[in-house]
Order: C-alpha cells, then structure tokens, then sequence
C-alpha cells in the first residue's frame, strides 16, 4: 500500500526557502482512486484528523441523545507554524492532492518553532518498495484513561469499576449463541409417552376404541393394549361387536381385565367351542364375571370358575345348562365371594345354594328368582345362623312359604318373650328383600318381619293375593328407614293401609310407591299420603280409583317444597322432583292435569325480595291417558329448558280446545257454533304444540274422516 510522504522530510533545511512559486499548483498528477480497505484506511484517517477535536467540551451532535462524546486521541502535529497559520484554517485543496490538511492538534498541544519546515509541503505519491524499511512515527496517541469520559460525563478512572469494564469489553471473544438443532419431522405422538396414550384413549367408548383400531398398525395395538380393558362392559354395545373383536380383547387383554360382562353376546356360541381354552387360560383375575342370557357352554363356565379364586360378583342368570356342580365350584374356589345371582337357572336348586351358604362367610347378595326347594329346612336355618345376607331376593318362588319365612326370621323353636309375644332373637341384617309373585305368602308370614328387620329400606310384595291390611301394619311401624314399598295387584289392601303408611315413622323417608292395579285404593288413602310423605320421588297409581284431587294436592305439595327452600332459581331451568303415573285412571280428566301443567309453569316472587322472580326448582313428572300425553310431554320439554311463556302458552291453548271440545258434544241451541269453536280450538291447540305457527299463518290441514 503507498504511503503519503511529505517534501521536507526529503531536502535539507538550508534548500528550503519560501518563493511564491513555492506555493503554485502541483502539477495536473490525479491520484488513483482507492476501493476497498484502502479507502476505509483514508476515511479514518480523514475523521481523526477534524479540527472539531480540539473542542473538548463541545455540545453533543444531534444524532446523540445521550451522554457526552469520549476523546479517543489528540494529533501529535504542531498546532501552529512560525508563519501566522491559525489552527483552523486549512490549506488549499490543490496542495493536498484531495486530502484533508486541516490541522489535528488541540490547543492545548504544543508546537516546536521550526522555520525550515515548509508550510505548504507537496505530497508525492512514494511505492511500498521504497518506505518499506523505513519506520514511520505515529501520528496520533491514545487519551490517557484518567482523561477519558463516560457516559455519564464522569472519568473513567473515577470509576475502577467502570474503567475495568472498559478495559475488557474489547477483549471479550465473541460468543455465539447457542441454538438448539430443530427435530426434523418431529413425531407428536410417536415421541409421546406410551402411560399419557393410554390414559387418553381411556376417555373413549369401547365402541370408539374399536373403531379406532383401524387407523394404523401402531393404533391396532394400542387400542388393544390390556390396560385399556380392565372393565370389559359389553352390555351397551353388544350387537354391534363380532366374536372376533371379542376374543382378540379377551385373549390380549386378558390378565388386565378385572371386570368381564358379557350380558347378552350370543354371537359367541360357536367361538366358545373353539377358543374357551385360549380364553380362560389369560383370564385369571377377575373380581366381576357377568355372563347372563350366554348362550355358552358349562365347561367354559366351569373353567372360568376355577380358574378365578379373587371372584366377588357372579351373575349366571337364565343359564339353564348349569346345574349344582357349578355351585359346587364355587363354594370350593371362590371364598371372597359377596354377590351371586342365579335367578331362572332351572337346573339349580337351594341345596347347591347350600354349599354356597356355608363356604362363602362374605355372601351379602343372592338372587334366587324361580329357584325350587325353598322349603328346605336346612338351607333357611344356614342363612338364619350366618345373618349375613343383605340382599334376598326370591320372587316367583312357589316354595316359599308361611313356614319357610319364619325359620327365615326366627330359626326354629325361638324363645317367646312373654310380655309382647315375640321371638326373643337378633335383628336380622336385611335391608332389601323381595317377594312378589309368591303365591303362598299370607299375613301370617310377613308379621315374623314386624320388629326383626329395623334396617329394612327396600320391601316388594307385589301380586302376592293373600295379604291384607294386616300384613303390613306391623312391618311400617318397625321400620323407620324405609324408602321403597311395592304392593302392586293386592286386591284385598284398602285405603286403611295408605292411611297407616301416613302415620308410620317411615313417611319422612318414603321416597318410592307403588300401588298400580290395587282397585281398592282411592282419594281416601292417597291424600294424607300425599301431604306427610314429603321425599317422595316416584308414585306409580296406574289403574286406581284416585281423582284429579290427588294431582291438585301432588301440584301443591311440590310448589311447598319451592317456597320451603327460599332459594330462587335464576337460571329458570328446574329438574323433576317427583315423577306420577296416572294412567287408566277413570276419576282423572283433563282438569287435573291442567293444574299439574299450570304449577310447572308457575313462578313467583319471594317476600324478601319483590322485585326478583322466582323460578320453580322441582316439577312433575306425569304419565296419564294416552290422548293427553303429548301435550303433557311438550309442556314438560319446554318446563325444563326454562321457556316458561310458551310452556304457558301452551297449556292456556290445550285449556280452551278442551273445553270446546266438552261444549261441542253438549246438546241444544248452538250445536253447529259449539263444533266449529271447537275445531278452530284445536287447530290452535295443534300449532302451538308443534312450536307455534310459523309466520303468523297457520299451517293447512285437511279435516280428516269424520267417521274415523
């Protein structure tokens, strides 16, 4: 690179004189033009040697908005000459061959007096090769530290802190930060943990997960991975799944599952013949086994049993190809055993229940229904002495009888207390028993119950002919927790037992009754029924002599319970508190389901607070006669949605196209006006229990056969 060489430093002091054609112009010799490095090296030659240097405390530029500029170096260059030149003024450009000669030192820099230096020195272009060896002094130094301003017009070495960090900025290597490698094709679910896939899956359907497996080799063995059928529950899917899909659960998931049901999958007749072996050999920790209405042979059952000691529920219901052998099985391998049904297996009698009885000291639960032998002696005794059972559930059992029950209750040859004449025995365990469609029963039998069941919540004795009112008038006066009472199609139960369940201590808990088909029971009986069981839920009154009195007073006891609550329903949206069958009930019309619709609909405004309504926060549920159901049904669906001004609506319209239609078939003066009324009252009524008519306008309808 050429370097710029002043005159003087090649002539000697005594040739240097000052002639005005010193100071001409150089000859017409243009320098090249530098690119590159060697032009950056001019422009920093260039912005060190500016005047405005001199200026120690002069004001910051615009383009800085903060702080005060740092002096980097000061020129070593004299600032004047011993012939007058100021320190800011310049020289021609034509001398400087385009360079800038301004003077670089600062006032405060002292000159040497130096009368043979020439003022105006010509600058010549000199080749690398000649000043290569030659040393050239610096033009310029570094500001000492102590003289250095920061940032904030302080110096540096005031601040040993910040002068250290000056000091090491520069020697800091660059770091480059460091970024982390993007995965290529990134696997979402690939890379996912396999116990996070399971639990997802676990939020599906086992419909869904069937259909899923589908997808992809990877999903069909995931979707049949064993921990995603530890409860294998085929009652609500089962005539959509084939055998195989069965059979591949069974057999993959098979020490997984703990829970098998397979109500119902008759589609494995023919796959029990041929992979019952496969399937009981990984099915050997099952706690729940349910294999009612199977068509499945008694090996594969008996392999299941034995095979499946930790069994707790087991449900052979209408099973008629076991017999006692696989009671037998049972009682030997399943000791933990608390539940057993074996309701409709023919082929199965109480002395298979027997060897059940006395192996499995857990039974709580059993379901006998239809099972003969109820008259051995030997099998009640066995229950009498454990008193375990919780559960009995015997109906249609011919066998049962007066005799049978009391060996049940009391054992045989009990101890008579003689001041109340009952048998001096422990309270039996009982809480749900059952014995309808047992034909033998009489009063006899079920008075061993009255004080020897405290805990009894649950009691059906429907279609049993021979009770009356005697039957149960000990048993609701020693059972204060009793919530259910079937006693359908008891013929000879009057409204005196109605009366007596109103006054019984379990009316605070009644929650369920049933008296359909009972024609003896009327307005008499129900009514204080209804007005001192308030928790009831459900009342079944189906072919009875009630009256639309019993609806009236039903309507009024669910709009106390709103008020006794004192709690508004904002949301307007109440749920059904009591559910009633009335149907073919002759005294019931129209009227009291109309009040039964107006309660629905009903809101009122409670006394603390005027101003905010009140919407009801239980209704009925009601099942009536067949030509009003559907008005019922839409009334209710629009109750429940909380639109309760077309619930109004539409009972207000039901209201009138019923009372037209009683003034149409009224004789007299009027007639034809009557039926006209009364079919203009039911086009309105049909229009608004379709949603109304749409637009204003009703919709057109033919008038139909008026024979038909």
């Amino acid at each position: 690179m050429a370097h710029l060489i002043e005159d003087h430093t090649l002539m000697s002091p005594e040739s240097i004189s000052f002639t005005p054609a010193a100071s001409g112009a150089l000859p017409d010799e243009v320098p090249p033009k530098l690119k590159g490095r060697r032009r950056l090296l001019q422009s920093l030659q260039r912005m060190s040697s500016s005047p405005s240097l001199a200026k120690m405390g002069r004001t910051p530029s615009s383009n800085y908005r903060g702080g005060q500029a740092s002096l980097s170096c000061v020129s070593l260059n004299p600032t004047t000459t011993t012939y007058g030149h100021s320190h800011n003024s310049s020289y021609a450009s034509q001398s400087s061959a385009g360079f800038s000669t301004a003077p670089t030192s600062v006032a405060s820099t002292p000159g040497t007096d130096m009368r043979f230096f020439n003022p105006k020195p010509r600058i010549r272009i000199v080749d690398e090769e000649i000043t290569k060896n030659r040393v050239i002094p610096p033009t310029s130094v570094p500001v000492p530290v102590e003289f250095r301003y920061g940032s904030m017009g302080a110096t540096l070495a005031s601040a040993p802190q910040i002068h250290e960090n000056f000091q090491d900025y520069f020697s800091i290597p660059l770091v480059k930060p460091k970024v982390r490698p993007r995965r290529v094709n990134f696997d979402f679910w690939g890379e996912m943990p396999n116990e996070i896939k399971v639990q997802i899956f676990q939020y599906l359907l086992p419909k869904e997960i069937i259909r899923c497996s589908s997808v992809s080799r990877t999903w069909h063995k995931m979707c049949f991975d064993g921990q995603l059928w530890i409860k294998l529950d085929t009652s609500g899917f089962y005539t959509d799944i084939t055998s195989e899909s069965l059979v591949k659960i069974m057999t993959g998931a098979g020490p997984f599952v703990r829970d098998l049901n397979l109500r119902g999958c008759v589609q494995m007749r023919e796959r029990w013949q041929m992979d019952s072996q496969k399937i009981t050999d990984v099915c050997r920790n099952l706690e729940y086994f349910s294999i009612e209405d199977c068509r499945i042979d008694r090996t594969t059952v008996h392999c299941f049993l034995l095979r499946n000691p930790r069994l707790v529920h087991i449900n052979l219901s209408r099973l008629s190809t076991l017999n006692n052998s696989a009671m037998k099985i049972v009682a030997q391998g399943c000791p933990q055993l608390e539940h057993l049904n074996v309701s409709w297996c023919q082929n199965i009698d109480t002395k298979g229940l027997q060897k059940i009885v006395e192996s499995c000291p857990k039974l709580k639960e059993l379901w006998a229904g239809e099972i003969k032998g109820f008259d051995n002696h030997d099998f009640l005794l066995e229950l009498f002495n454990r008193n375990t059972l919780e559960r009995l559930f015997v109906s249609h059992c011919v066998d049962l009888n007066d005799e049978s029950l009391e060996i049940l209750m009391h054992g045989k040859e009990p101890e008579i207390d003689v001041l109340t004449g009952r048998s001096v025995v422990p309270p039996r365990n009982f809480r749900h028993l059952s014995f309808d469609r047992c034909s033998a029963l009489t009063d006899q039998s079920l008075k061993a119950l009255a004080h020897n069941v405290p805990r009894l919540v649950g009691l059906q004795i429907d279609q049993c002919a021979k009770l009356t009112d005697d039957a149960l008038t000990g048993i609701l006066e020693s059972t204060p927790f009793l919530t259910h009472l079937n006693m359908e199609e008891l013929d000879k139960v009057t409204n005196v037992t109605l009366q007596n369940i109103a006054k019984a201590p379990c009316a605070k808990s009644l929650e369920h009754l049933s008296i359909s088909y009972c024609e003896s029971l009327g307005d008499t009986g129900m009514l204080p029924v209804i007005r001192n069981c308030r928790k009831l839920k459900s009342i079944m009154m189906d072919n009875t002599r009630i009256s639309d009195l019993v609806l009236t007073e039903a309507a009024a006891q669910v709009r106390h319970r709103n008020r006794k609550r004192m709690v508004g329903n904002a949301s307007g949206k109440p749920e059904v508190g009591l559910k009633m069958v009335v149907y073919d009930c002759q005294n019931v019309n129209w009227t009291g389901v109309r009040e039964v619709l107006s309660r629905n609909a009903e809101f009122y405004r409670l006394p603390h607070d005027s101003t905010a309504p009140t919407y009801p926060s239980e209704i009925i549920s009601l099942k009536c006669f067949y030509g009003y159901q559907p008005t019922v049904e839409e009334h209710t669906k629009r109750v429940l949605r909380g639109d309760l001004a077309r619930a109004s609506m539409l009972e207000r319209k039901w209201a009138e196209y019923m009372v037209a239609t009683e003034e149409a078939g009224a004789q007299g003066v009027g007639q034809r006006r009557r039926r006209r009324r009364a079919r203009d009252a039911a086009m309105v009524h049909a229009d608004e229990e379709e949603g109304g008519a749409r637009g204003g306008r009703r919709r057109a309808r033919s008038g139909g056969c008026i024979v038909m």
